[in-house]
């Protein structure tokens, strides 16, 4: 059977996003998103761990009996984050104190063993490899827009602090949105969070009734009957 890579791109970004429509990985994606860097720095860390994992997982798929494979799963999962983990410590040691312990938690992340269960250990390592690369995106943008809007809110800027990530290159990403702002505690808080997730898990569901609706309201192309057949000849 072909490998459907359109489909695989469109269940990781939305028809089975992981944070929107699984659900899979909220309590990191609610405890770190109060600003654009800590969601990001989350986000790709979790991107290296699901594309690592799935692809280690699909290469050695045939080598796993079913009785162990979720322990290989996990340790697998666990050596890339403690990869990654290593590697903030080295260059982005702030960010890392500021993630905590969520960084070393990915190992627990539903998202990540779900994909290697559900998808890596039955696929090849081409459609393996793009389902951890757009699972990871999804979930990525997803904390990403949570973060930007408890940021947007809570403190009235917006890619503050960006050098955590990127270096002294993003001092100056920082945009003060709105000067004198006293701050929104609500929804630097965890409360505020849930009703942001909530929000953009309703804004999801809006769009996909709407496009059902626009898709039952195309008119149906003709079908073609039952062609029939002429006989000139004389049958004997």
């Amino acid at each position: 059977m072909a490998t459907d890579y359109q489909k695989i791109t469109l269940d990781g970004l939305w028809t089975n996003n992981p944070a929107l429509v699984q659900l899979l990985g909220l309590c990191p994606l609610l405890a770190v998103t109060g600003t654009v860097v800590n969601a990001l720095g989350l986000g790709i860390a979790s991107i290296l761990v699901l594309i690592g994992s799935n692809l280690t997982i699909s290469m050695f798929r045939h080598f796993v009996p079913d009785s162990v494979r979720l322990p290989v799963f996990v340790m697998v999962i666990a050596s890339f984050v403690t990869c990654i983990e290593l590697l903030m410590q080295a260059f982005t040691y702030e960010l890392y104190t500021i993630l905590g312990i969520f960084i070393p938690l990915i190992v627990t992340n539903c998202a990540i063993m779900g994909r290697a269960d559900a998808f890596a250990c039955k696929n090849p390592v081409g459609a393996s490899l793009l389902d951890g690369v757009m699972m990871g995106l999804g979930f990525t943008l997803v904390l990403v827009l949570l973060g930007a809007m408890r940021e947007i809110l809570g403190l009235g800027t917006l890619f503050a602090d960006m050098h955590l990530l990127f270096g002294p290159m993003a001092e100056n990403w920082k945009i003060t949105l709105v000067d004198d702002y006293s701050g929104f505690l609500f929804a630097i808080l965890p409360p505020g969070a849930f009703v942001g997730m909530g929000l953009i898990i309703a804004v999801k569901n809006i769009v996909d009734q709407r496009l059902e609706e626009r898709r039952k309201q195309q008119p149906k192309a003709p079908s073609e009957g039952p062609k029939r057949a002429r006989i000139t000849g004389n049958i004997s």
